[in-house]
């Protein structure tokens, strides 16, 4: 499968993309830089993923006089990162977007099976009503991603979004499989996942990186 031309399947391009990832893959670049480049990915990835946002014309009055300009229409965003490395990537899709909701999935990975396994999961209300973007900076195996997105599913999710930094093409397929009608957004396709179900080169552990933990 050729996941460049997938539909629904978006591998972001820009420079500042690019150039921002490979400062974050450099095991040298610090906790606090790290984090600072996560959230202005996330920006200029959600930036693109937003592109379709639905508009309705709205009465304002300017300093001279009224007139009828587009505002977003009907509930705002929800934005829901994947715990604990997705919180990393939400200021930056909420300084886009401030008035957006912010919930949360919890999800853990076996070190032995590579499965996730969910401790915790808060969503707007209603959250069927709303643009949901689920950010998380790692596509890995896609556990995490397709158990999240399948909860979201549960509770009435509809228009989803899945943003994240780096993939293996191995989750990113399986996710693609697993929900079509899911937009995703790719900051970079990587080469493989090794024997330890990491991303190659990849960037190591995104939520140790993102905290300062090991």
């Amino acid at each position: 499968m050729d996941l460049r031309n997938e539909p629904n399947i978006e591998i972001i391009t820009h420079p500042l993309v690019q150039h921002k990832i490979s400062i974050l893959r450099d095991k040298n670049t610090t906790t606090s830089e790290f984090r600072r480049l996560v959230e202005e990915i996330a920006m200029l990835e959600g930036y693109v993923a937003l592109s379709d946002l639905p508009l309705e014309d709205v009465e304002v009055e300017t300093p001279i006089e009224k007139c009828m300009t587009p505002k977003i229409a009907g509930r705002k965003l929800a934005i829901v990162p994947i715990l604990r490395a997705g919180l990393g990537m939400v200021n930056g899709v909420l300084a886009l977007v401030p008035s957006a909701k912010v919930g949360h999935i919890g999800m853990y990975r076996d070190e032995e099976t590579h499965e996730p396994h969910e401790y915790y999961c808060k969503l707007p209300d209603p959250i069927e009503e709303r643009t949901i973007v689920v950010t998380d900076p790692m596509l890995a195996t896609g556990g995490s991603a397709i158990d999240a997105i399948q909860r979201i599913k549960e509770y009435g999710g509809k228009k989803i979004k899945f943003m994240c930094i780096v993939a293996a093409p191995e989750g990113l397929e399986r996710l693609h499989r697993a929900f079509p009608d899911v937009q995703i957004y790719v900051g970079s396709l990587d080469r493989c996942l090794n024997k330890d179900a990491y991303i190659c080169p990849g960037l190591g552990d995104a939520g140790d990186r993102i905290f300062g933990t090991r």
